[in-house]
């Protein structure tokens, strides 16, 4: 299986704080904002561009984390005991300009299962959305409003982020994977 890596720690924080600066610019400033990263690793990706938007304005933004688990069209086909994680929102997200953050952009299914969710828990004026890596194929039109890097990749191939507070360090790597259902 080839590995390589894509981005360093440094080039991830560089990707969250050029992010929260493009944020901040078409938001024109943090008044109204609120952050909600996708369970796992968006979640922290979502504190992350938080605070560096606090720096930045010199404000604090709130930050909420939501599971798609049970919003998700495929998750009885995907897991036999799905793992149901917290979903925290606590502030009201009505008229607010929400910032959605994930780690990857794939097929947009996460992303659109994040958007039903999100409508439960009130009317914002904008969601808008953020992620780390774009990597194409999508089966939905969705789109990222801001983007830390495309990677083009191929059917064969994934994505991997991997977060400090997850997976011990900061990385973005592209990795072959084997097709489901090839023999050899």
């Amino acid at each position: 299986m080839k590995r390589v890596q894509v981005w360093d720690k440094e080039d991830v924080r560089r990707a969250v704080t050029r992010i929260a600066h493009e944020i901040v610019e078409h938001n024109h400033g943090a008044k109204d904002l609120v952050v909600i990263g996708i369970q796992t690793r968006g979640a922290h990706l979502a504190k992350r561009v938080a605070e560096k938007i606090g720096e930045i304005e010199d404000l604090p933004v709130p930050v909420g984390i939501i599971d798609i688990t049970l919003y998700r069209d495929d998750f009885r086909e995907r897991l036999k005991q799905p793992l149901v994680k917290a979903t925290k929102i606590p502030f009201d997200i009505d008229k607010k300009n929400v910032i959605l953050i994930d780690d990857v952009l794939y097929t947009g299914r996460t992303a659109r299962a994040a958007l039903d969710e999100l409508t439960d828990f009130g009317r914002p004026k904008t969601i808008q959305y953020a992620v780390l890596v774009d990597r194409g194929h999508r089966e939905l039109p969705i789109r990222a409003d801001y983007v830390g890097k495309n990677i083009p990749t191929a059917r064969h191939e994934e994505v991997f982020v991997r977060i400090e507070e997850v997976d011990g360090c900061d990385e973005v790597t592209l990795e072959e994977v084997e097709e489901a259902g090839s023999e050899e």
